[in-house]
């Protein structure tokens, strides 16, 4: 992130990074099975016969409770929908820019819509009829707020049992009220931040979202709108909470609109030529071979679209249900990563019920609310590689002035080192660094063997002789700021500096004589 802050440093005034969209979804566990629903009737002394009807009855208590509840708050009862086509979000802002309202409930909105919930069907082994799952429509109520800490906000409540529930919430709105209340300037249209008084106050106020109690805050809301749960199913029941998709948003804020739109058509030309499917699987953190391929079994589909985003431009890569973007809008150059799957990203946790003492393992991320951070954390990453590439673009520079800096000589430590030779006796190597799969892991010297052994860098020696050849170049692309060493490990990575290099030394030896003298005419 920070290599295309600093490629933009005279025209970005601010950077934010945290949450956009946050969709949480509760389900009760003890629910989920049609097993567990009949000892719960049991339980209640609910039949068979008795079943549907007491569904119905709850059902109708429960619209009951949220029209009186929208009466109170908003003054409107609540608002049938005949289609679910229809965006209940853009009613909802209608309303308050109508009604003017600033804060608390805007309106609560009704839909039929599919659901997930349970029948009884007759059994012929048991003899008498059992309850089994089915997809079925009902009727869900929307509640949209305003609210005075997390800002725009909707709940949506499944009202035929089991009684799901999905809370959205928005990272930059809830910024936007924590701004309203530290007293701090700023201009915002939609979820986009167009300027800041404090960019380094409201970074604070994203990253300490990351500290929420996130189950406490999501039972406070369903209570908030289901109070009746527990006079329908017991005290003992309570939801469990799941992060169902995210979008975690790097926005840069740009001094003026004109200054972005000016680059925004070269940037997402560079992100489409350059974002191959290897590449792309590295920047979601899909496995590849270690020649940066994908892999022979791989079943991962990689789509790329580029379409007008309102009044910018909008590339997206698509990796089974997870993408990354970069799109402006007005002032601000958003890149963005979309988790809907977790389960595609492996981290470093604890299992289930594991003791805390014990090492943790690389296991697959979860979509509960206690992997929270830990989805961040791989947001981010995602976000850094795609932007680390993004860096890269529109290099003006003559090529010359790189090869002439790199091919002198360097002292260091009263020890001479010599220039490089890109398009001679170091150009195997050179285009060895620029492999896919070095973009996460890093490289080490028997990745880097691996790469040259059948080239004329690495042919007719012995392997420990081709190690020691790499080691001292190794070593010597330290020196003139191609890779620098990650700390602790005997692991490289390529600099920007580097990647400049290779970039140039790829299109150079790509390029045909006639496209060369046209360039340089």
């Amino acid at each position: 992130m920070k290599k295309l802050i600093d490629r933009f440093s005279g025209l970005v005034n601010g950077v934010l990074t945290g949450f956009d969209r946050i969709v949480f979804k509760g389900f009760i566990l003890p629910l989920m099975s049609a097993a567990e629903v009949m000892d719960f009737c049991r339980s209640r002394k609910i039949l068979n016969k008795e079943y549907k009807s007491w569904i119905r009855a709850q059902t109708n208590r429960i619209v009951a409770t949220a029209n009186k509840y929208s009466n109170d708050h908003c003054g409107q009862p609540v608002t049938y929908i005949s289609t679910w086509r229809i965006r209940k979000e853009k009613l909802a802002h209608e309303r308050q820019q109508k009604k003017q309202i600033s804060s608390g409930l805007i309106g609560v909105w009704s839909c039929q819509e599919r659901a997930s919930s349970y029948r009884a069907v007759y059994c012929a082994e048991k003899g008498f009829p059992q309850l089994q799952n089915y997809q079925t429509r009902c009727n869900h109520l929307y509640f949209y707020f305003d609210d005075p800490e997390y800002g725009f906000m909707n709940i949506r409540l499944q009202t035929w049992f089991p009684y799901h529930i999905q809370i959205c919430l928005n990272g930059r709105e809830w910024l936007r009220r924590g701004l309203e209340r530290q007293g701090i300037d700023f201009l915002v249209h939609g979820n986009k931040f167009l300027y800041i008084a404090d960019y380094q106050k409201a970074q604070q106020l994203l990253d300490q979202q990351l500290n929420t109690r996130f189950n406490d805050l999501l039972d406070e809301f369903s209570k908030r709108i289901f109070p009746g749960m527990e006079d329908i199913l017991g005290s003992h029941y309570s939801y469990y909470w799941t992060l169902w998709q995210s979008e975690w948003a790097t926005d840069l804020i740009f001094d003026t609109p004109a200054s972005l739109s000016t680059i925004m058509e070269s940037l997402v030309r560079h992100a489409h030529v350059t974002g191959t499917s290897s590449r792309v699987l590295r920047y979601l953190d899909r496995p590849v071979t270690k020649s940066g391929k994908p892999r022979a079994n791989s079943m991962d589909s990689v789509v790329t679209r580029v379409t007008g985003f309102n009044d910018g431009i909008r590339l997206r890569h698509w990796v089974d249900k997870n993408s990354v973007k970069v799109y402006n809008e007005q002032n601000v150059l958003r890149v963005e990563t979309t988790i809907n799957n977790p389960g595609k990203f492996k981290v470093f946790r604890h299992k289930q019920g594991q003791d805390e003492k014990e090492p943790k393992q690389r296991l697959p991320m979860r979509k509960g609310v206690m992997d929270i951070p830990l989805r961040a954390s791989v947001s981010q990453d995602v976000n850094n590689r795609f932007m680390e590439d993004l860096s890269t673009f529109q290099e003006k520079d003559p090529i010359r002035d790189l090869f002439n800096e790199l091919t002198q000589h360097i002292i260091k430590n009263k020890r001479r080192f010599r220039g490089l030779d890109p398009v001679g006796k170091d150009r195997d190597l050179l285009l060895a660094l620029g492999d896919h799969g070095f973009m996460i892991t890093g490289l080490t010297n028997k990745m880097l063997r691996e790469q040259l052994r059948e080239t004329s860098f690495g042919r007719g020696r012995t392997e420990k002789q081709l190690s020691a050849k790499v080691s001292r170049h190794l070593r010597l692309l330290r020196v003139h700021g191609i890779i620098k060493k990650l700390p602790s490990q005997n692991r490289y990575q390529v600099t920007l500096k580097g990647k400049r290099l290779i970039n140039a030394l790829s299109a150079l030896l790509a390029a045909s004589t006639e496209n060369l003298l046209k360039i340089a005419a």
